[in-house]
């Protein structure tokens, strides 16, 4: 199975949200990283066919996702930022709702129900008011939401905000046992998340795809390029404003900083291997996300 991205734009009035995008997807875990208004959301709803492209195409083994109509939306599981639940139905009934909305009936979705329930850690309250869910298990209950149907192609945007370190975990878990075959592009502000799942990643900005490469080669890319130094508070100041700095940890004898940049600091610093933040902070500057 392979999904073709082919010179994607969208416009919204006199502005380019998406500017002439191309990729290939297969099999595997697939980031979409980028800082806010790079695009990241318009694509995925391009990828879901829920907004109509300026120009270009998406493909599913060669054939446009537009006329494949209702046949690609089974194959396709979407998860939103914004998850619409009704909050006097218990967790079974929603699920039990949006599972008949996708032709899933009876005994069959039924079972497919409790078998997401246990997934997502969510059957013992399973017969509770959503009105009572924290954020959280919102969030669990959207991912169980995406996988009624077993989609081929999941398509989730932000989904694990509001989750614990936890279950966190879990999900990345859930993704990577679901991603031997399945197609699945995330998005994520938790780039930690990101690192620990995605095969390759998709890096967007201004609208348009700046690199699509392994998250092993884009690491690569930066070795030799990220220090840790300790810095006294009245320097910290001055570093900060000529190179750029990851995260900062304030120590009782200074400052201690990732610095991230093609020559090494002035000062006295210590080569660290980089970490995907690293690779953010490389091509879009010090302040993430």
């Amino acid at each position: 199975m392979e999904l073709t991205v082919c010179n994607l734009t969208k416009d919204f009035g006199g502005k380019r949200a998406v500017d002439n995008v191309s990729f290939r997807l297969s099999y595997g875990v697939y980031g979409l990283l980028g800082p806010n208004g790079a695009g990241k959301t318009t694509l995925m709803k391009m990828l879901v066919d829920i907004l109509t492209p300026s120009a270009g195409e998406v493909c599913l083994n060669g054939v446009n996702i537009h006329e494949l109509g209702a046949s690609y939306r089974d194959k396709l599981g979407y998860m939103p930022q914004e998850i619409g639940v009704y909050k006097n139905f218990s967790a079974r009934k929603f699920l039990k709702y949006i599972a008949a909305l996708k032709g899933i009936t009876g005994k069959a979705a039924d079972e497919k129900i409790e078998e997401l329930l246990d997934l997502v850690g969510l059957r013992d309250v399973g017969r509770k008011k959503l009105g009572g869910f924290s954020g959280g298990m919102l969030r669990r209950i959207g991912i169980a939401q995406t996988l009624l149907n077993d989609p081929e192609i999941l398509i989730l945007d932000e989904p694990t905000a509001g989750l614990d370190p936890q279950e966190r975990i879990r999900f990345r878990n859930i993704i990577s046992e679901l991603s031997e075959n399945r197609i699945v592009v995330l998005s994520t502000h938790i780039i930690s998340d990101m690192e620990f799942i995605a095969g390759e990643v998709i890096i967007m900005r201004n609208g348009g795809v700046l690199k699509v490469d392994t998250t092993d080669q884009l690491l690569q890319e930066v070795e030799g390029k990220v220090w840790s130094a300790t810095v006294s508070r009245s320097m910290f100041q001055e570093v900060k404003n000529q190179y750029t700095i990851g995260n900062i940890i304030q120590k009782s004898d200074g400052v201690e900083m990732r610095i991230i940049g093609d020559k090494k600091p002035d000062f006295p610093c210590e080569p660290i291997k980089p970490i995907l933040e690293d690779v953010f902070s490389y091509y879009f500057g010090g302040n993430l996300l």
